[in-house]
């Protein structure tokens, strides 16, 4: 077992818990309770040290959080600026295409409808030169 790797408090136990007996029956009571008391007064001064450390990497920690967080905000505010500009152009690009398309089927509806009254026109006139012939015909 690594002595040195143990902490100051598990040490401390492992000693009064094992060895308190022993310490009472070769120091004698007084000198016993002082190591016990020495033992105790440097747990509570390594729990201190060990939780102003964790307080200290914590508060680290946080700072470092809450700096990742900014970069986090404004790479998102970043990137969500662009896919609106994007998105922007990408309407504007289909409005305009749309535009086109819809002047092309106008034209394209104006043409179908002048060929038709045309034919229309033809239709009709034929018919009632055909129906005019047939009067004269009958007629005489």
């Amino acid at each position: 077992m690594d002595w040195h790797r143990l902490s100051p408090t598990s040490v401390a136990c492992r000693w009064t818990a094992k060895l308190s007996k022993r310490f009472y029956d070769v120091l004698g009571e007084d000198v016993a309770n002082e190591l016990v008391d020495w033992f105790n007064a440097v747990d509570l001064t390594y729990r201190a040290d060990l939780r102003e450390l964790n307080e200290l990497n914590f508060g680290r920690f946080d700072a470092k959080l809450e700096q990742r967080l900014a970069e986090l905000r404004a790479e998102l505010r970043e990137a969500i600026a662009q896919v609106r500009a994007e998105l922007r152009q990408e309407i504007a690009e289909a409005r305009l295409e749309f535009r086109t398309e819809l002047q092309q089927v106008r034209a394209e509806v104006q043409q179908v409808r002048s060929d038709l009254l045309r034919w229309m026109f033809g239709f009709w006139v034929t018919t009632l030169l055909t129906m005019a012939g047939l009067l004269i015909a009958l007629r005489h």
